[in-house]
């Protein structure tokens, strides 16, 4: 009897792993201002050549009801003369030089509108809007947004004040936003304020989509992160991150970004670091 062969058929299966590594937005905080003047043209455009992802600008409202972009509540620091930012029209904080502090070379820096920061945006990257003015801003904010055309960059409001989140939700519930908050520690019990659960508390309630933090390493670990996210804070960035070491220990915990008055140099260590894993 003649044996019969029967064929053999090996079914092999491929299965596609996912890359996972996460990948920090790098924003340039206040621009890129360690090179440049904060908060000024020249520092957002700086940012964008130095290849970061977004940029980072305060804005306050003005007493003509204007939106523009400085840190500080007058104006003493950084153009040299004392202006009340909200007590003082755009056409009298457009006379002052916001740019010599740093250095000679960026002299005739005007402080820059909203609208001035915004089309320095290239497409696909990011607009990272502190509003430093209370609630009384976020209609102006509104219009500014439904006069200009943002169509192909993408947006982030943040703001100490959560009453100021919840309005930009309610007024302009498709665009993301962070609550933010820095950290402080009682010098009799050591504890650490905000704890990850009221910050996921403070979140929820204001509506954000997450929370930017201050880069503290002693206060953000992975069960710090974990109970957020437990609290139903599934989004953090940290601010504000200039050691490379810090930036690492931050994306492994799995920032969403990482604001940086270096976005150039944080890019490189992250970069550097990732290539020799």
């Amino acid at each position: 009897m003649r044996s019969r062969l029967l064929p053999l058929f090996v079914l092999v299966v491929v299965v596609s792993v996912p890359h996972l590594a996460f990948s920090q937005m790098i924003v340039a905080h206040r621009g890129a201002s360690h090179d440049a003047p904060e908060n000024t043209l020249s520092a957002f455009r700086l940012a964008w050549d130095q290849n970061a992802d977004g940029v980072e600008g305060d804005f306050y409202l003005t007493a003509d009801s204007k939106i523009v972009c400085i840190h500080d509540k007058d104006t003493k620091r950084t153009a040299g003369k004392k202006l009340v930012v909200e007590g003082s029209t755009l056409a009298e904080l457009r006379k002052l030089d916001a740019g010599k502090w740093k250095a000679a070379k960026w002299a005739n820096e005007p402080i820059p509108t909203f609208a001035e920061v915004l089309k320095t945006v290239p497409e696909n990257r990011t607009f990272v809007i502190e509003l430093k003015s209370d609630e009384k801003i976020v209609p102006f904010l509104k219009a500014e947004l439904e006069r200009l055309d943002h169509s192909k960059i993408k947006l982030l409001i943040i703001c100490f004040n959560d009453k100021v989140i919840a309005d930009c939700k309610r007024l302009l519930p498709n665009v993301k936003s962070h609550w933010l908050t820095s950290f402080k520690q009682n010098k009799t019990t050591g504890q650490w304020t905000p704890t990850a659960d009221q910050i996921a508390k403070t979140v929820k309630q204001s509506g954000a989509n997450g929370v930017g933090m201050q880069g503290n390493t002693q206060v953000i670990d992975a069960v710090f992160v974990d109970t957020m996210k437990q609290g139903g804070c599934d989004e953090f960035h940290v601010w504000t991150v200039d050691s490379p070491t810090d930036a690492n220990y931050f994306s492994k915990l799995g920032a969403f970004g990482i604001t940086t008055n270096r976005p150039a140099f944080i890019r490189e260590a992250l970069e550097t670091k990732t290539a020799a894993n």
